[in-house]
């Protein structure tokens, strides 16, 4: 029976791997009472199961308890102590408790280090999932270094092929992302993909995930057809695997009304992300980081509906819980702060919009740098208040360096380049630069053609703005010659 439910587990089957572990449990109870070191193992397996399908609850009040157990029977210091600690640290992330998680993964690391030695690959594995949780907590450099290193380790100790060298190269690659270094983390997904496709084959959850993290780049990328293909399969495949409220879905689901969202539909969108905020309040509560984050989208969704009323309450809302959460600095309370700023933008609250829009880039540079992709969109944001209050100097000197750095770090056919470009055509339309508006705006509805379509909304309202400025132009040649 032990064998078998590995065997399940092993292969991603995990309800059944559930159905059989339960089982398991009440027998070596009724057999062997609680304090026997095999309950002990059962109650730990039965726990990391209901990780997988989801339900961390369950999962937390197991390992609480086997942990005390151990500790009682084994003391703090016994390797089985530690895996329990180590195991219910994943479990705080996956609840969004991240700093109950590193306090205990960076107290398993000191004695991984202590007992074991730095290359053990117990040790290796607590470097992993403390680098992990720095980055749940926005600390991206932390992470980055720790994971370089764990993924050195695992290539010198188990070669390229190993499941756990896989994984350091799939976790690295996320960081990258968080980075902004989109490129550099698709070079490391698609192989990744590759590798779990080749070992494990299409359908194992792990294969899902990396067609999962792949996607999620190609949206950064401005490759959301690339994205939404790859999504609507992965939602498929979980949906079958796994069940329509499993956290993983769940994502998934989130992922594709983003990408919907940028494709430019936005009824789709709406649907998608109505749904994953009901399951996520349902299954987490309304305090959770991804419930907040569930808030967070649809609230953006209502935004290009141009229900901008909806949109504040929900960003309000979210910012506040952000706050509350992560602290001021973390990266979603950062993102948070400036979606709200862009609806007071859309509502004529200037003022309140500038306000939070230099502080939002004050901490985007100094935590990021000024090349970061969401530095740079920060500069863009406060650019467009600036326009609204017609400070046309500075919103040409934001617009300019944002243009320049866009092109650096994107390329010319980049959503993100294409809709600098846009911005800057606007402002010199606004200050009777015709000629120069206009062949911005025609580099610009090409672009915008070419990668999104031209029924695409940024393309249907570029190539309007580009017929007023033919328009523009014509009236002030006219104007010369008279």
């Amino acid at each position: 029976m032990v064998c078998f439910s590995f065997i399940l587990d092993k292969s991603g089957a995990y309800s059944d791997c559930l159905k059989l572990r339960e089982s398991l449990l009440l027998v070596v109870k009724d057999r062997l009472g609680i304090n026997h070191p095999f309950t002990l193992v059962a109650s730990a397996d039965l726990a990391a199961t209901y990780g997988k399908l989801g339900r961390y609850t369950e999962a937390k009040a197991l390992e609480t308890e086997v942990i005390k157990l151990k500790t009682q029977i084994l003391g703090d210091d016994h390797p089985d102590t530690i895996i329990a600690s180590e195991n219910l640290a994943v479990t705080y992330s996956q609840l969004g408790q991240f700093s109950e998680a590193e306090e205990i993964q960076g107290e398993v690391l000191k004695q991984r280090s202590k007992l074991l030695g730095l290359e053990h690959p117990d040790t290796i594995r607590a470097s992993a999932n403390l680098a992990e949780t720095y980055g749940e907590l926005g600390r991206y450099a932390e992470a980055e270094i720790l994971k370089v290193k764990v993924l050195n380790q695992r290539v010198n100790l188990l070669g390229l092929d190993h499941p756990d060298t896989i994984r350091s190269s799939a976790n690295l690659a996320a960081t990258y992302s968080q980075l902004g270094r989109h490129a550099e983390a698709e070079v490391l997904f698609v192989e990744v993909l590759k590798r779990r496709t080749k070992f494990l084959g299409v359908n194992h959850p792990d294969t899902i995930l990396a067609s999962a993290n792949l996607a999620a780049t190609y949206g950064p990328l401005g490759r959301y057809g690339e994205a939404k293909a790859l999504q609507v399969g992965v939602l498929k495949q979980r949906t079958k695997l796994l069940g329509i409220d499993h956290p993983s879905t769940i994502v998934t689901s989130a992922n594709l009304a983003v990408t919907y969202s940028q494709l430019g539909q936005y009824t789709e969108a709406e649907v998608l992300q109505v749904e994953v905020l009901k399951q996520r309040i349902k299954l987490l509560g309304v305090d959770h980081p991804d419930t907040v984050r569930a808030s967070a989208n649809l609230a953006a969704t209502y935004s290009q509906l141009g229900r901008y009323s909806e949109t504040e309450v929900l960003q309000v809302e979210v910012l506040q819980q952000s706050t509350k959460l992560l602290g001021t600095d973390h990266p979603d309370t950062i993102v948070a702060s400036s979606n709200l700023a862009a609806t007071y933008r859309k509502l004529g609250r200037y003022g309140e919009a500038e306000e939070l829009e230099v502080k939002v880039l004050k901490q985007r540079t100094k935590l990021l740098g000024v090349d970061h992709p969401d530095t740079v969109r920060a500069s863009a944001n406060l650019a467009a208040t600036y326009s609204e209050l017609c400070r046309y100097s500075e919103v040409e000197a934001l617009q300019n360096d944002v243009l320049q750095r866009r092109m650096g770090l994107l390329g010319d056919r980049h959503p993100d380049t294409l809709s600098a470009m846009w911005w800057l055509a606007s402002t010199y339309s606004e200050t009777e630069r015709y000629s120069e508006a206009l062949e911005l705006a025609k580099k610009a509805h090409c672009g915008y053609v070419e990668t999104l379509g031209k029924n695409h909304p940024h393309s249907l309202t570029l190539a309007a703005f580009l017929e007023s400025l033919t328009a523009e132009q014509s009236n002030e040649s006219r104007s010369r010659r008279l």
